[in-house]
């Protein structure tokens, strides 16, 4: 019988995350100040942010040292495991060994939690009392709601509207962490009732709710702010995944032709990615495949320019691949992907060439998450169903031309509270 788990000891749990700017040859573009639109210093960001938090955002260190107190929290689930797909394979009649990396076996079902403990580490040696932020599907809001029950700091969630409603047991696994949770755009803010006034019906984006989020934060004594993907910090925290999963390949005996993950804001992605990527500029051959829904196509639809992040215009202007911080996305289930830019960095590196880009419909993500979870036993979030579509298609291109790969892709979470857009599925509700 073929090996199928690759497991790893708590001695193994990295003890630095991977900062990816040190390789990339020349500094990324930097975020701008809205007002001057000169480039951001430390003390433009001070008032949103614990300032551990910003120099890790412009640090230019290749590793940076992991906390004790944020290692002893990653070991009650980390190091996650890696698979081989085998029953996939067999299902799909190809030669490609397909490997993931399941992010799913976090105590909130995705890989959000490895920059929420992190994040509200920093934040309490800090002094903040409150945390501010938003959330799409509610895995990061989840993620974050846990992070700070652990280190005692109240946490206020800004929910997209449409997946507060199609998601609520999110809500209520957030609440069982202490978090304070609105449907976004609320009745909270001063941006949100002016959203309302011109739309009552408003479904809400991700940068309606960060506009929220922040103007919660600027407008109230000891409360930060705190973002689950996009800024350099957030992916750098990320790369334990990687970073695991290196070691776990050479537990297997290969290493990946292909790098696959799904893309929202880009945090799993990268935390995939870029360990590898590292190695692809030591001249080692490695493609990377950021895939991300039709219904928000930043990296292959979106322009390459600088954005804000939210809709209300708050934010520092950021050099992404944007459509623009006004557009509000269909009502997808893959909440976590529906938002209107891409991390910066992964946004430089897709510019460069360095890593590539698809993006599907909802239909055939679906239609890939059921096979997944008819073969490997596991229903996969719909925002990792992305990955596995790609997956899918890269196994049966390798069929077509007769030739081994070596897949890899992160299963970034569990689909546990994601049965109503499965529901849907089934029942022929979903739209293209």
């Amino acid at each position: 019988m073929e090996q199928r788990q690759f497991l790893l000891g708590q001695q193994d749990l990295p003890r630095s995350w991977y900062n990816i700017t040190a390789d990339l040859g020349e500094a990324p573009p930097p975020p701008l100040h809205p007002g001057t639109k000169q480039p951001c210093g430390p003390q433009d960001l001070a008032p949103i942010f614990p300032m551990a938090l910003i120099e890790q955002e412009v640090s230019p260190q290749r590793y940076i040292d992991i906390p004790d107190e944020v290692l002893d929290i990653l070991a009650l689930w980390r190091p996650t495991p890696l698979y081989r797909a085998t029953r996939l394979e067999k299902a799909l009649g190809t030669p490609a060994k397909i490997f993931y990396k399941y992010e799913g076996t976090s105590p909130v079902g995705s890989h959000k939690p490895n920059t929420a403990v992190a994040q509200a580490y920093y934040n309490k040696l800090a002094g903040t009392k409150r945390i501010a932020t938003e959330t799409g599907a509610g895995q990061w809001g989840s993620a974050l709601s846990m992070a700070c029950n652990f280190f005692g700091i109240e946490c206020t969630v800004y929910m997209v509207k449409v997946s507060y409603y199609q998601k609520p047991y999110r809500k209520s696994l957030m609440q069982t962490f202490g978090a304070t949770i609105y449907p976004s755009p609320s009745d909270q803010t001063q941006f949100g009732r002016k959203m309302l006034e011109q739309d009552p019906d408003c479904r809400g984006s991700l940068g309606i709710a960060i506009s929220e989020a922040l103007e919660d934060t600027v407008t109230s004594e000891n409360v930060k702010y705190s973002l689950g993907s996009v800024l350099n910090h957030v992916l750098m925290h990320q790369t334990i995944i990687g970073q695991e999963a290196k070691k776990q390949m050479q537990m297997a005996g290969a290493y990946p032709d292909v790098v696959i993950g799904c893309v929202g804001g880009g945090s799993n992605f990268a935390g995939l990615a870029f360990p590898f990527l590292q190695d692809k500029f030591a001249g080692k051959s490695l493609r990377t495949v950021a895939v991300e829904p039709t219904a928000c196509p930043s990296l292959t639809k979106g322009k390459y320019e600088y954005d804000f992040g939210d809709t209300a215009n708050m934010t520092p202007l950021l050099k992404m691949h944007t459509l623009g911080s006004t557009f509000i996305p269909p009502g997808i289930h893959a909440g976590g992907l529906r938002y209107h830019g891409m991390a910066p960095l992964v946004s430089f590196l897709a510019d460069k060439g360095h890593i590539e880009a698809l993006a599907y419909d909802q239909l055939p993500v679906f239609d890939a998450a059921l096979k997944f979870a008819r073969s490997e036993g596991i229903i996969p979030a719909p925002e990792s169903a992305h990955a596995i579509r790609a997956v899918i298609d890269e196994a049966l291109k390798a069929k077509e031309e007769r030739k081994e790969r070596v897949i890899l892709f992160n299963l970034s979470g569990n689909g546990m509270l994601d049965l109503g857009a499965y529901e849907d599925y089934l029942a022929g509700k979903l739209e293209q």
